[in-house]
């Protein structure tokens, strides 16, 4: 039987679990509350014409959205229609189904003050409008076309079916609340793909619309009493109600993503997970997730006042939670893991445990995995106490976790490598716990996911660049690493004229350091640790000024979202961390820069003893000019992993000495150049995971979540 490494993250005793404690959820979202009503369309499907592209997660991002709104929002299935491609004939996401549904669905039954939520997903487009908005500020409208969701219809001549933004504004308009929502996953440029990404646009410039949208359009302006000038107004001052929440602005790309087992919107899946943890306003949700969705590669954004509540809901219904119950089967319970981030989910296998919370945040049962995840689906059982009901609907949060002892960091190797694809594989297959994945041939290139691809600078790939990449691209011919959608990892690339196997070399660090980052932030369990600890960036010059912070759930009192500010070029920064708990703690700071380099920030090396720790209720500063300093000196996206324990940090510290005593570093902070895979090992080992020595194979170990904290802060520096 293959072990594993265990990261355990469990709390306190078990309490006895109450029927009526679980019950309970059933009553609080049933409470007088104003009706909730939710229209959630996801095309996958498109027809088999050049103008389109199918995709593959938007009926994922239905299932997102409703099993958040049903199990964290309090709405009710039967007020949710769904139009996705794996529907019924009659529930299929036609253009009219789409307009039938919103109407009778949304527009008929919502009254004053109830709450109406519209999502879509799938392709974006932009038509040429008939009659277009002049002379108005908002750079939107200063053109000749009309932003549009396209659906699955067929092109008739040159007219396409999609539903105008015109559309979608007088449907806004008919109805009879102000608390409406509309998430669009979709976008306006792009199309096609970027890396392994499918990007959700088409093409339509050269397009009109269908002489049936122009009539349902007259027919809404009509009864809304607007003529065509009243209705130019007001979208070109943006009164329309409630709110519009886009994944990406106007000339950016919305990505189709995979997440380890299933397919996504980037936006949605960020969304909907940063949600089921927290509450906030529409602004603070989109701040607070913009960084993430950056990623890949596109920026969201809010039409309308983003002050209101998030779905325009005030109180907080459930706890904060990683999942939910939403099967019971006799002794088999199906979970969806919601909640739990993207980094983390290879880590929710067999064996992994979560607790059951009460209505009151209490846990009070014991779940655990018994089979392997599908997506994001999950079958469990009891096993503390075993004589208890448990409720469909019921929160879940995390007490264990799996990190596996195979994990890899899986390189794509693209088609410009041509000739030297099989010796890219053998140089590869050279550096432990690095997996080679040949490109595929279709739309996806790698079905199942990679990390990074290794590839040629092509001419093809720097004209996709010049669109969103500023500075200087790399050489044609150069061979180097980009992100699974593109975009270039900052020192990978080199001149012209060496080899694919010269090249492997070369980032042979470059490659290990990338693996030791990704086997840490399996750990990450800012919302299940126990302890209290917050941690802030600031410039050593403005202590007061936070550029961005973290915590973990338990801080939660002690935070207030902010929006990540850019941490300037060459200014000295510094980490506060607070531990808000009665005892000492152990802490490590490490740094991963815009090259992928891994950098440990603390301990101080150079000064390590055993009585170096985070004094109880007391804050430390990390990057006092005096003893560190901490500067960026390259663009880009960062990150801060922060490794917070109860334990002394004894056998990573004393890898870290052995590798500073090696580099003659008497000062400054450490890069891990060489073989950071068992730096990592001996970190993970001082919080409770077994040390991996390449893929041998180690026994498992408890660790408990009051022990331990894995935060990130990710940046950016410019």
């Amino acid at each position: 039987m293959k072990r594993r490494h265990f990261l355990q993250f469990t709390s306190s005793t078990v309490a006895a679990l109450s029927l009526s404690n679980l019950n309970s959820y059933a009553q609080v979202l049933a409470q007088n509350t104003p009706r909730k009503l939710a229209l959630l369309v996801g095309i996958n499907k498109y027809p088999a014409n050049p103008r389109y592209d199918n995709l593959n997660g938007c009926v994922t991002d239905v299932a997102l959205q409703e099993e958040l709104l049903v199990n964290r929002f309090g709405f009710k299935r039967q007020d949710i229609i769904k139009l996705t491609s794996d529907s019924p004939l009659e529930y299929q996401p036609t253009r009219q189904n789409i307009l039938q549904m919103f109407e009778d669905h949304l527009i008929k039954q919502a009254k004053p003050g109830d709450v109406v939520v519209f999502h879509f997903s799938g392709h974006g487009s932009r038509i040429l409008d008939t009659n277009p908005i002049r002379n108005c500020s908002n750079s939107e409208f200063n053109d000749n076309y009309n932003s549009t969701l396209v659906v699955p219809d067929e092109l008739q001549n040159n007219l396409a079916p999609d539903i105008m933004g015109r559309t979608l504004f007088l449907l806004r308009s008919a109805l009879n609340t102000d608390n409406v929502t509309m998430v669009l996953d979709s976008c306006y440029s792009g199309g096609g793909t970027r890396g392994n990404y499918v990007i959700r646009s088409v093409p339509g410039d050269n397009l009109k619309p269908m002489q049936e949208e122009i009539i349902y359009q007259e027919r809404w302006m009509k009864q809304l009493k607007l003529t065509s000038e009243e209705l130019a107004k007001q979208r070109c001052v943006g009164t329309g109600k409630g709110i519009v929440i886009a994944s990406a602005k106007r000339d950016e790309e919305a990505a189709d993503v995979n997440f380890d087992g299933f397919h996504a919107g980037a936006f949605t899946y960020l969304l909907t997970q940063y949600l089921w943890q927290e509450t906030n306003t529409i602004g603070g949700t989109i701040n607070q997730i913009s960084d993430s969705v950056k990623r890949y590669g596109n920026t969201p954004y809010v039409d309308g006042n983003s002050k209101q509540p998030i779905y325009f809901i005030n109180s907080k219904l459930t706890p904060s939670s990683d999942a939910v119950i939403t099967k019971v089967e006799q002794s088999q319970i199906t979970l969806w893991l919601g909640g739990v981030d993207a980094d983390s989910l290879p880590t929710f296998q067999t064996d992994a445990t979560f607790a059951a919370i009460n209505n009151k945040g209490q846990s009070s049962g014991k779940l655990q995995l018994i089979s392997p995840r599908n997506g994001l689906v999950a079958t469990a059982k009891l096993i503390e106490p075993s004589n208890i009901s448990i409720q469909p609907g019921t929160p879940l949060q995390e007490l264990s976790r799996i990190v596996p002892g195979d994990l890899r960091l899986n390189i794509g190797i693209d088609s410009s490598l041509a000739n030297e694809i099989t010796a890219a594989k053998e140089a590869l297959s050279k550096i432990n716990r690095i997996q080679a994945v040949p490109a595929q041939i279709g739309n996806i290139l790698y079905p199942n996911g990679v990390e990074y691809i290794l590839s040629r600078m092509t001419a093809n790939y720097q004209a996709k660049l010049r669109k969103h990449f500023k500075g200087n691209l790399p050489p044609i011919n150069s061979i180097g690493l980009f992100s699974e959608g593109l975009d270039i990892i900052p020192e990978s690339f080199n001149q012209p004229g060496e080899t694919v196997s010269q090249a492997v070399t070369r980032l042979d660090a470059k490659l290990k350091s990338l693996l030791a980052t990704l086997i840490i932030k399996k750990t990450l369990n800012a919302n299940s640790s126990q302890l209290d600890v917050e941690v802030a960036m600031n410039l050593a010059e403005q202590p007061n000024k936070i550029l961005a912070r973290t915590a973990t759930q338990q801080s939660k009192n002690n935070r207030t979202p902010t929006q990540p500010q850019k941490l300037p070029l060459n200014k000295l920064f510094q980490f506060r961390v607070t531990n808000n708990t009665s005892e000492n703690l152990h802490l490590a700071i490490l740094l991963v820069d815009t090259s992928g380099g891994l950098i440990v920030a603390y301990p101080y090396i150079w000064n390590v003893s055993d009585t170096q720790t985070l004094a109880p209720n007391q804050t430390l500063v990390v990057g006092e000019p005096s003893q560190l300093e901490l500067q960026a000196v390259q663009k880009g996206a960062a990150e801060a992993l922060i490794i917070v324990s109860r334990a002394p940090l004894k056998k990573g510290i004393k890898a870290l000495q052995s590798l500073a005593q090696e580099q003659n570093r008497s000062s400054g902070a450490l890069e891990i150049n060489r073989e950071p895979v068992e730096v990592i090992s001996d970190l993970l080992d001082d919080v409770g995971v077994e040390p991996d020595r390449g893929l041998q194979v180690i026994s498992a170990k408890e660790v408990k979540a009051r022990d331990v904290a894995s935060l990130s802060i990710s940046f950016e520096v410019g």
